[in-house]
């Protein structure tokens, strides 16, 4: 991972490990259909609408903040994308997941509906497209799905199982439904472990990460 020149235009793209095996099938069966937008590197606090040398310099610190070149780790970059809201949204839309923190015991099971505050003129909302969930340690979990979504991306989604290994895993549904982990060989001589859920709303791009603590009671 380095940095990009950013006194010139630049556009520095990559393929993932699946758009790799894609091209290399040579048949035609990689096609770009979609694509993101995302501003991960941008401090807009570094925005100066009192800069000495006026309007045209606002955003001179913005302008001459680094780049980094593209890498594929999904947990690390194309945090933070860019959407399309309606024209004449005054607020920016906000998650709701009714908690602040989440933490259970061992074996407990607990069931979150997000909403979507601010969003199409609304106080709240539910998203058609429904939300998409990540716990960052998918080992935390003894069960981790999504209800409420008939696509087929929710269905391959909700159905992807992990081994053991420490790794995220995603869902997508209108419900959020955690199970704590039953197995104490995680926890070492701790009584506590830590993760954290992310949930992203599907159609207004509002995100929430919020901490998970599973505590040990056997």
């Amino acid at each position: 991972m380095g940095y990009l020149n950013n006194s010139v235009v630049t556009v520095d793209a990559i393929l993932t490990k699946k758009g790799r095996e894609l091209l290399a099938r040579g048949d035609g069966s990689f096609k770009i259909t979609q694509f993101a937008l995302s501003d991960d590197e941008i401090d807009y606090t570094l925005y100066n609408p009192s800069h000495p040398s006026g309007s045209a310099y606002y955003g001179e610190a913005i302008e001459n903040m680094p780049v980094l070149e593209a890498f594929p780790d999904e947990t690390q970059i194309m945090k933070y994308k860019l959407t399309t809201l309606p024209r004449g949204t005054a607020k920016l839309p906000i998650l709701n997941l009714g908690y602040s923190n989440i933490s259970l015991k061992q074996g407990a099971s607990l069931a979150i509906t997000p909403e979507t505050l601010n969003y199409l003129g609304a106080t709240s909302v539910f998203e058609t497209g429904g939300y998409q969930a990540t716990i960052a340690d998918a080992r935390l979990m003894s069960s981790f799905t999504g209800t409420g979504i008939a696509s087929p991306e929710a269905q391959k989604l909700n159905s992807t199982t992990t081994l053991g290994t420490n790794v995220s895993k995603a869902v997508i549904g209108t419900t959020i439904n955690l199970r704590a982990t039953t197995v104490n060989t995680l926890f070492g001589t701790r009584t506590s472990l830590q993760t954290t859920l992310t949930v992203i709303g599907r159609d207004s791009g509002a995100r929430v990460s919020i901490p998970v603590t599973i505590t040990k009671t056997n």
